[in-house]
């Protein structure tokens, strides 16, 4: 069993910003598939797609530990078996990186999963939001909508992002690092 996690924020506040970019990837990925049973519990929605499940928190960002650790404990996946989607302010926007492992980077819904999982070994995609804003400013740039440039790239952006959540499901996370990270 693997489990793709979607992180954002709930509610129609947050849908269309920036910190909710790896919410539409999962979103978009979903909308590929036909038939996909969907269970809300309490800290989550999930979707099932095969012998995957497709995850969207319904907590805020900052606590998507507690999420993430009720999916681990009660449909039996592993840190390693899941891949967490999320926006990552270091990537300049329109970039991916795949990763098996690694420390939060400052991102709060990663620090939060890593916390309640009390393992840095899980594989994550982070999809790049970065540009000059300085980062005193960064809760507010990551709380807003996208640029009209980022608009106009966003649809291609989360094609592929997609398409390296499937790749993970077909496969594994080192098979996503070596097609999808640019060099």
């Amino acid at each position: 069993m693997k489990a793709v996690v979607g992180l954002g924020n709930p509610g129609k506040r947050y849908e269309r910003t920036r910190h909710n970019l790896g919410r539409m990837a999962v979103r978009a990925f979903l909308s590929r598939l036909a038939g996909v049973a969907k269970q809300e519990h309490d800290f989550s929605v999930i979707y099932r797609v095969g012998e995957t499940l497709v995850v969207e928190p319904s907590v805020y960002m900052n606590l998507s530990g507690i999420s993430v650790e009720e999916v681990c404990e009660r449909c039996s996946v592993t840190p390693q078996e899941l891949l967490i989607v999320y926006d990552d302010y270091s990537l300049p926007f329109g970039q991916m990186r795949a990763k098996a492992q690694g420390g939060a980077g400052g991102h709060h819904g990663m620090l939060s999963i890593i916390e309640a999982l009390q393992t840095q070994e899980i594989p994550r995609l982070k999809l790049g939001i970065g540009s000059e804003q300085p980062l005193s400013e960064l809760a507010d740039y990551v709380l807003e909508e996208f640029s009209e440039d980022e608009a106009k790239q966003l649809s291609e952006f989360l094609a592929r992002a997609a398409a390296a959540i499937g790749c993970f499901v077909e496969s594994d996370i080192e098979t996503v690092m070596n097609r999808f990270n640019l060099p």
